[in-house]
């Protein structure tokens, strides 16, 4: 397993367990390698099988794997069960599977492309916070430790031209998590969301190079972030030392947006 980061920081993971969808690949990938790093039990779902396939093979005997539709909820449930079946608590949940849809405005936007869209980015949020919700609050008759980490984007609090489906997603996953948050702040269970700006993933290979560069220009850093940087803002995220926030939105754009 390679390491994601060069933070020294680390944190007491042994014993968690986590659930990291879209893990396969890009930020999910650094997610799932940053809290095995530290210690954790993580359970990838994707919808890859030669990226599962490979990502068990080089992540360790603590990296687990299923095949997962987050959009669908038959999946979300039995991949749920099959992660329950690896470990029985769930302590973490990262939702980092997503995808950008294509380039092109709104009156040429097919209803088509925006329900996948949405489907993946904002329903998948949805079903996996649905369904494992109950399981934290489960734990220590309902006073459990839980740590719930949704990926929304820059976009969601701008708006991108050419990409409304995106930024209408990514702009609901805010929300949701807001109103998550607010739901379980007196259960010991966190819930925030994070805004990257554009991250060096295959994501990119998604949109096109113009918009990729439009992107770009709008970061006062000049530079694109790093997956081992929003990884390890997510692992603070995760662990006991954050403990008084939640509905929160934290910002990684470069300086893009700041509020």
């Amino acid at each position: 397993m390679t390491s994601p980061t060069t933070s020294s920081t680390q944190y007491q993971f042994e014993d968690r367990h986590a659930i990291v969808t879209g893990g396969v690949a890009g930020l999910g990938r650094g997610c799932a390698e940053r809290l095995l790093q530290d210690g954790a039990t993580v359970t990838i779902f994707d919808t890859d099988t030669e990226g599962l396939k490979a990502a068990k093979e080089q992540l360790g005997a603590r990296a687990h794997v299923v095949q997962v539709d987050v959009s669908d909820e038959a999946s979300v449930i039995a991949g749920i069960s099959a992660a329950r079946a690896v470990q029985p608590n769930i302590d973490i949940l990262i939702n980092s599977a997503g995808i950008t849809g294509p380039n092109a405005t709104v009156a040429d936007y097919s209803l088509e492309d925006w329900e996948r869209v949405i489907a993946v980015n904002l329903r998948g949020t949805f079903l996996t916070c649905k369904h494992v919700v109950p399981i934290m609050r489960a734990a220590d008759e309902g006073h459990g430790y839980g740590r719930i980490i949704n990926l929304a984007s820059i976009a969601g609090k701008e708006g991108n031209p050419n990409g409304a489906a995106y930024s209408a997603s990514k702009g609901a996953v805010i929300a949701l998590t807001k109103s998550l948050g607010k739901e379980l702040a007196t259960t010991g269970i966190t819930a925030n969301c994070v805004t990257p700006a554009v991250v060096k993933t295959g994501i990119l290979s998604q949109m096109t190079p113009e918009f990729v560069e439009f992107m770009l220009a709008k970061i006062p850093m000049k530079r694109f972030g790093k997956v081992h940087e929003i990884a390890n803002l997510i692992a603070w995220l995760a662990s006991e030392d954050c403990s008084f926030s939640t509905g929160a939105v934290f910002d990684v754009s470069g300086g893009r947006a700041t509020y």
